[in-house]
């Protein structure tokens, strides 16, 4: 019976991969048991992140060593989703994410892990429906890996995606094809609205046949409850994670998830730590937040310019990207609640919740 571990370690920058490998040399767990590490780096978040790349790399080499193979083939069976921007209080740090297999257990559900990969895009699949389409068919797989038959269990979905730079733009140019932006900020956008749809249509919460090249990052009314995309130069593919609670899993881990609808939508977080069985009011005491293994979160500015009709500047700031603004708020409304900073919230959350809201999921240990 399979089990999914989740443990979370700081980290003092981004190629900091020694709490990674302080687990794997403890025997806290083997590292060919590891299927996803999300991380949370320092950088600015945007086109030129390379703090990603450096994460990546510095996880791939690591863990090839230990797992007793090449990087390349740690990159192609572990899906390494890198995060930056820690703006506000937000703490860099890991989660590591393994599946276990174990002796039988009672009945009951406990929180499953799925993980698939999408084949590489072509920069003018980017942000298109071919994006959509082979995310959609990708989560179905990782959903049936992880024996989640019904998607009312699945509770969240987090989505590594490419961006466009300008060489790749020149590249499709040179083979004759259109890239559905020129601007390599937007292009982030684009491939996290993609594959947020993608993971709508999986899960039954979009239908395929509203959706085509214009609805993407048009559309704000469509979106998905449960998906997390965050867009990275590090990689031309997609790489799933699926989470939820499932039948023949076992462990004491399980995940619950609400939608916030305003980046102060505290009431959201409070009820994701309600249906953990946690206290539901006040912030966290510190024995309840150790309970707490993970919070993953969206962030995104309202593109009105308001909050609940107030004003906001997160738009019209031409020294901070809006993303980061949004990401310093989210973090400190959830810090605030959790009583702790080590805290996966991730910005740009185009179809990824309602407008200027997203998804937050919290990891916990609901059992002994």
């Amino acid at each position: 019976m399979p089990e999914c571990l989740v443990f979370r370690v700081p980290a003092q920058h981004p190629a900091d991969v020694s709490g990674v490998m302080d687990l794997v040399a403890s025997g806290m767990v083997g590292a060919s048991e590891i299927v996803a590490i999300f991380g949370k780096t320092e950088g600015n978040g945007c086109v030129n992140d390379f703090t990603r790349q450096l994460a990546v790399k510095a996880l791939e080499t690591a863990l090839a060593g230990a797992i007793g193979c090449t990087a390349a083939e740690v990159g192609a069976r572990i899906a390494l989703v890198m995060s930056g921007g820690t703006e506000g209080g937000l703490s860099p740090h890991f989660l590591v994410l393994a599946r276990r297999e174990g002796p039988a257990a009672g009945e009951g559900r406990a929180l499953a892990i799925g993980t698939d990969f999408t084949p590489e895009f072509r920069p003018e699949e980017i942000g298109r429906m071919a994006q959509v389409e082979a995310t959609a068919t990708a989560v179905g797989r990782a959903m049936a890996g992880a024996g989640l038959a019904d998607p009312a269990d699945v509770h969240f979905v987090q989505v590594k995606c490419p961006l466009l730079t300008s060489a790749r733009i020149a590249e499709a140019a040179a083979r004759g094809h259109g890239v559905a932006t020129h601007d390599t900020y937007a292009s982030m956008g684009l491939s996290r609205g993609a594959s947020a749809l993608g993971i709508a249509v999986a899960l039954g919460e979009v239908d395929r046949d509203a959706l085509s090249d214009s609805a993407i990052g048009a559309r704000r009314d469509l979106f998905s409850g449960r998906a997390s995309a965050s867009a990275g130069i590090e990689l031309m593919r997609n790489e799933i994670i699926v989470l939820g609670n499932a039948p023949g899993w076992t462990g004491p881990l399980a995940i619950a998830h609400r939608v916030m609808e305003d980046g102060i939508d505290l009431p959201a977080i409070l009820g994701v730590l309600t249906d953990l069985g946690l206290p539901g009011a006040g912030q966290l005491p510190p024995e309840a937040s150790a309970r707490v293994i993970a919070l993953l979160a969206k962030a995104e500015p309202s593109h009105d310019g308001l909050i609940r009709g107030q004003r906001h500047i997160m738009n019209d700031d031409s020294d901070i990207n809006a993303t980061r603004h949004a990401r310093a708020l989210v973090g400190g409304v959830a810090a605030a609640a959790l009583g702790r900073t080590d805290l996966f919230v991730s910005g740009g959350a185009e179809h990824q919740g309602p407008d200027g809201g997203g998804p937050v999921a919290i990891i916990a240990r609901v059992r002994n």
